[in-house]
């Protein structure tokens, strides 16, 4: 592609968290980029941000129409603008368990997905070191993404549409359902009579550092605790101590972390611990 297409014209759909941050790491690489929004709200906040609200003629010369509004909405919404878009105009939502066909039917026009891996909270956040999971039918459209991914500071990695349910459930259980996990640790020390604020703030250093512990080690180097130890003593102990709604979720990760350590434990200790865990 050209220096020209690769910043090529892009309407941001929606001012939101997603919408405004994907919009300010375009326009910080000077990508030529308009945020569209149907209601004076909408293009207030895109102001407020520093972002240009899209014209209708923003909207004819475009060749990118990312959708960052929500799942629920992207059908509508992608109707909607299909009847203002020229067909040179592609059309891409940002919803990872939406397939491609959430679009529509576009004849002649191209379509995508691009995913942000990273739990957007203001639009202020950088998206820089996170990952977009990318899937289009067209070459064209995929080296556009490509590019807007490696501008904004994404790595990048191609979803088969035939399996995006099990891809976007594996992106909430590392943020959805890491925060669920927070929170069950937290009750577990509850049940030790530790108030949940200060729980909180002693569990998320040591989570921190479990991460900064896969990323220098990988998922079975990362691993601690009384599972890559063997020692079956302390996890049947756990086992009795914790809440009856905690004690099945501590149980089944730990069956997993079994799984992960199993090369590094002697066969007596593994047995002693499949045999515990078997039980719960």
């Amino acid at each position: 592609m050209t220096s020209k297409a690769k910043r090529a014209p892009v309407v941001i759909v929606g001012a939101g968290r997603l919408g405004g941050a994907l919009a300010l790491a375009l326009q910080a690489k000077r990508w030529p980029v308009r945020v569209y929004s149907r209601d004076d709200a909408g293009r207030e906040r895109a102001r407020a941000l520093g972002l240009k609200p899209a014209t209708p003629a923003d909207l004819k010369k475009a060749r990118v129409c990312v959708l960052c509004v929500p799942d629920a909405a992207v059908p509508a919404v992608s109707e909607a603008l299909s009847r203002e878009l020229p067909r040179t105009v592609a059309l891409v939502h940002t919803a990872g368990a939406l397939p491609l066909s959430a679009l529509g039917t576009q004849r002649g026009r191209a379509v995508g997905s691009f995913h942000p891996l990273c739990a957007v909270s203001s639009a202020h956040d950088s998206l820089a070191g996170h990952t977009a999971a990318i899937s289009t039918r067209s070459p064209a459209l995929r080296a556009l993404l490509q590019r807007m991914a490696e501008d904004v500071g994404f790595a990048m990695f191609d979803v088969p549409e035939a399996h995006r349910a099990a891809y976007h459930a594996g992106a909430v259980l590392s943020a959805g359902g890491l925060v669920s996990l927070a929170d069950a640790a937290v009750g577990a020390l509850g049940a030790a009579g530790i108030e949940p604020e200060a729980a909180l703030q002693a569990l998320l250093p040591l989570m921190r550092s479990a991460l900064r512990g896969i990323e220098a080690r990988g998922l079975s180097g990362g691993l601690t605790g009384p599972i890559v130890r063997g020692d079956a003593g302390v996890v049947a102990a756990h086992l009795a101590a914790l809440p009856s709604d905690i004690a099945p979720l501590y149980a089944q990760l730990s069956r997993r972390a079994l799984r992960l350590a199993s090369e590094r434990l002697r066969p007596e200790p593994r047995a002693a611990l499949e045999a515990l865990l078997a039980k719960k």
